[in-house]
């Protein structure tokens, strides 16, 4: 069997960025539904297309291509006044920017000063070249209750 379009897939991997330095220590390995849901990134999806158990897989993806840009405009400074008063480095608040109150945006402290904080919104692998290397665990053939209630569980 080979990973084609609603296909369950898992895979052992390592996440390294251009320097070799492992970003992914410890981490599960992911299981992904195959067929351009969004599951995992797009350049990655489509070098595994066609592959089979055991086979190796080195996709290296541009920011664009994984988290994105760094932008300069999801960091934001905010007075102590207005966040938890157990604010801490690496803590994470939901915000929002002022010209989309609905989208909720995950922001990380990144630090602490005697009257503001610092905030960004960036990805933390964001504006870096990442390099997926790893194999093929595991494909599962699943059936169409078993796929509409992976996707339905990914959307909430």
């Amino acid at each position: 069997m080979v990973i084609a379009k609603n296909k369950l897939v898992a895979l052992e991997y390592r996440l390294t960025d251009k320097e070799g330095n492992l970003l992914n220590e410890n981490e599960e390995p992911i299981i992904y539904l195959h067929g351009g849901y969004g599951h995992i990134f797009k350049a990655l999806e489509e070098r595994l297309e066609g592959k089979a158990v055991g086979d190796t897989f080195c996709v290296t993806l541009s920011p664009q291509e994984a988290f994105g840009e760094y932008e300069e405009d999801l960091v934001v400074s905010e007075a102590l006044s207005e966040l938890p008063e157990d604010l801490f480095v690496g803590m994470e608040i939901d915000g929002y920017m002022e010209d989309a109150p609905e989208d909720i945006i995950i922001y990380t402290v990144t630090q602490i000063y005697s009257d503001h904080a610092v905030l960004d919104a960036n990805h933390p692998l964001a504006g870096i070249s990442l390099t997926f290397e790893g194999s093929v665990d595991e494909i599962q053939e699943i059936d169409e209750k078993a796929i509409k209630e992976i996707l339905e569980h990914h959307r909430h």
